[in-house]
């Protein structure tokens, strides 16, 4: 990361919250919702239902609990003892849900890929997730950066971001980072996600979003031509329904591993299993 997007994280984060969109935000200031207005019926019921579930319906966690040594009682003297290892913690690898054309999901979209990493990078992991799902928040908080620094940055894997937003909120957090500064993107989804409570549960999420977005470098002004940008909305909700149709996204996060389809929020652990496995 770039010593500007650092600078840039350290004053967003140093922040009161966010606030929601001026378009968008109408229809959310009020109440939260669970659905988007623009998903495909199927794919948004499903999805919604996913978000308020534990993650662990969708993901499998590794035990990571050593066997103790027994070895307490004292060798006689002159006996040598061999020095013993725990053995290494098998991480249990998550279930494929099936599988997609990669050439397919690669094509372009309504909007440019936000993407890190080498491009030709033996892996690619296209990450499909919602602004206000906590099991994404949970994934980009907990688990993406050491996966960036330990795969992205030595360059065998290549990480895409895609928009699947269930409700405005989601929809306009998303606008706000399109429209952020270039190479700006990553760093201000990574704020949003830290700070998901503090603006994704306010009671107004405008001004929320507002004072947020200004220490983004964000004005008035801008903001609101951000999020009144209707053809904006339109291509975000176009990603999200071209994942919905085409490569049966129903929930958040998804992931697809070199075209294979897993659900749910990863640890560490078991991200970097499932990397070395396609590595």
């Amino acid at each position: 990361m770039s010593a500007s997007a650092m600078n840039l994280t350290k004053r967003l984060l140093s922040g009161a919250a966010i606030a929601t969109v001026a378009l968008v935000l109408a229809a959310c200031s009020d109440e939260k919702k669970e659905t988007a207005s623009t998903a495909p019926a199927a794919a948004t019921e499903t999805a919604a239902k996913t978000e308020t579930k534990p993650a662990t319906d969708a993901t499998t966690t590794a035990s990571t609990t050593a066997t103790p040594a027994t070895a307490e009682a004292k060798p006689a003297a002159g006996t040598e003892v061999a020095q013993t290892t725990a053995a290494p913690v098998k991480v249990e690898l998550p279930s494929s849900e099936g599988s997609v054309d990669v050439a397919k999901l690669m094509e372009p979209g309504a909007l440019p890929e936000m993407a890190i990493g080498d491009a030709n990078a033996p892996v690619t992991i296209v990450e499909y997730m919602s602004m206000t799902c906590p099991h994404c928040a949970a994934f980009h908080n907990n688990t993406f950066e050491a996966i960036k620094t330990k795969y992205v940055d030595s360059g065998k894997v290549r990480f895409v971001l895609r928009e699947f937003p269930f409700d405005p909120r989601a929809a306009a957090a998303f606008m706000l980072a399109r429209c952020a500064p270039e190479g700006q993107y990553f760093p201000m989804i990574s704020m949003l996600f830290k700070q998901q409570q503090q603006w994704a549960a306010a009671q107004n999420g405008r001004d929320a979003l507002l004072q947020m977005s200004k220490l983004a470098g964000f004005t008035q002004e801008s903001f609101e031509a951000c999020l009144t940008n209707q053809k904006l909305l339109d291509d975000v909700n176009s990603v999200m329904q071209r994942g919905a149709k085409e490569f049966g996204v129903q929930s958040t996060p998804t992931f697809f591993v070199n075209g294979e389809h897993y659900s749910g929020d990863m640890s560490v652990d078991v991200m970097s299993a499932l990397i070395d496995s396609k590595l």
